[in-house]
């Protein structure tokens, strides 16, 4: 027996329809390489590691903080919160436009869900500039 073609058409229609929030749900293929990007500086600063994390951070991060502050504040941020337990990539998004930074670069921002030894639900954010070379390169790290 042939199947109806009203029901062939709504089988069709329904297929498209689950198939659909998987393509709308489609990662950006830049965000796996800022994703990992931000990793990478992270695992400096889990190792409190402030002097490689700051030579390692874009110029605009490295002109709004000195070495010896970004120490002292990564030290007091991150001791506090003991180490991290887990981390997992909760959002990225693109923009050439962020408040307080200028329009046209291109810019990024990774927002992760972190557990930390003492602060289980905690948050931070890393944002992150594109460099002329093409490098992906943390210009703010937030702590929520």
């Amino acid at each position: 027996m042939e199947a109806d073609p009203k029901r062939r058409s709504l089988l069709a229609v329904l297929a498209g329809a689950i198939a659909l929030p998987s393509a709308a749900l489609a990662q950006d293929p830049r965000a796996s390489v800022v994703q990992k990007a931000a990793r990478d500086w992270l695992t400096l600063a889990d190792k409190l590691d402030a002097s490689r994390s700051w030579k390692a951070a874009g110029q605009r991060f490295q002109a709004a903080i000195t070495e010896e502050r970004w120490t002292a504040l990564l030290r007091r941020e991150r001791e506090a919160r003991g180490a991290v337990m887990q981390r997992t990539a909760a959002g990225t998004s693109f923009s050439s436009e962020l408040p307080t930074l200028p329009a046209g670069g291109m810019y990024a921002l990774v927002r992760f869900r972190t557990s930390f030894a003492s602060e289980p639900n905690g948050s931070e954010d890393v944002t992150l500039e594109q460099g002329s070379d093409s490098a992906w390169r943390v210009i703010g790290y937030v702590i929520r």
